[in-house]
C-alpha cells in the first residue's frame, strides 16, 4: 500500500525535530566535557559538611547540600559514602553522565538509566562495557508514558534529569513517577538548557515537581542553564 503523503512529512517532520534534539544535547555534553577537562576540582563550602575539594563532575550532578555523599561524611558514628546509592537517570541518550555516576556509586551501587529509543541504549551500554561498569548499570526501554520503574519505589537515591523534561509529553506524570520512586530524603537534579527552555516554562516545570511532593532546595549555578535541586519530602 503506497504511504500517505500527509504521513509521510509528518514522519520526516519528527525526524527533523528528533534530530534538532540530539544535536542539542551533544552541544551540552561538549561543553560539559570541556569544563571537566579544563578544571577537574572545584573549592566548595559544604556549609554544615565543612570545605572540601570535590571532582568538578561530583558539583555539577550533586551539587553543594549533597556534595557530602561523594567526599564522605559522618552523621554519628556512620560514614555516608556514595557507594551502594540508587541513581536514577532518565534520558541518558549516550550515556556520557552515566558513566561518570556509575562510577561514584561504586560496585554495590546502581544507576538505572531510562530512554525511549532502543538505539540510544545500546550506545549507552557500549559506553558503559568500555569503561568496565556495565554491571552497575540497569538500562531500560521506556514507553512514552511511563519510565517503567515501578519496582524502584521509595529505593531510589538520587536522579539527575538534564536536559529532558522539556522534551516529555506530561512533566507532571514524570514528576509523579520520580517521587514515586524516590526514598525520602532523596535528591533530584533538574538541568534544562538555557538558550531551550524559557525561564516561564522552567518555573512550570517546578511548580509540577512540587505537586509531586518535591521540596524545591537550591539554584545551584550550572552555566547557560536553568537548574534545580530538589528533595523529597520524608
Amino acid at each position: 500500500m503506497k504511504e500517505s503523503p500527509h504521513i509521510g512529512l509528518m514522519s520526516e517532520q519528527e525526524q527533523r525535530i528528533s534530530d534538532a534534539i540530539e544535536r542539542l544535547r551533544g552541544e551540552l555534553r561538549v561543553y560539559v566535557r570541556r569544563l571537566l577537562n579544563q578544571n577537574l576540582c572545584l573549592p566548595i563550602d559544604g556549609g554544615r559538611y565543612g570545605s572540601q575539594s570535590l571532582p568538578l563532575v561530583a558539583r555539577l550532578l550533586f551539587c553543594q547540600p549533597a556534595a557530602a555523599l561523594y567526599a564522605g561524611t559522618r552523621e554519628g558514628s556512620r560514614t555516608v559514602r556514595p557507594g551502594g546509592m540508587t541513581v536514577l537517570e532518565p534520558g541518558p541518550g549516550m550515556g556520557f553522565f552515566t558513566v561518570e555516576l556509575a562510577r561514584l556509586v561504586g560496585a554495590s551501587g546502581r544507576v538505572v538509566a531510562v530512554d525511549i529509543q532502543p538505539k540510544m541504549l545500546a550506545g549507552l551500554k557500549r559506553r558503559v562495557a568500555k569503561a568496565g561498569l556495565l554491571k552497575r548499570v540497569d538500562a531500560r526501554l521506556a514507553s512514552h508514558s511511563s519510565l517503567g520503574v515501578t519496582d524502584l519505589q521509595g529505593s531510589v537515591d538520587f536522579t539527575l534529569a538534564f536536559a529532558v523534561v522539556h522534551e516529555l509529553p506530561a512533566a507532571g506524570a514524570f514528576f509523579c513517577e520520580v517521587a514515586q520512586a524516590s526514598r525520602p530524603g532523596a535528591w533530584f537534579l533538574l538541568v534544562e538548557p538555557g538558550g531551550h527552555v524559557k525561564e516561564s516554562e522552567f518555573d512550570a516545570e517546578l511548580q509540577a515537581a512540587v505537586r509531586a511532593g518535591l521540596v524545591l532546595a537550591d539554584h545551584p549555578s550550572v552555566r547557560r542553564s536553568h537548574a534545580a535541586l530538589l528533595r523529597k519530602d520524608s
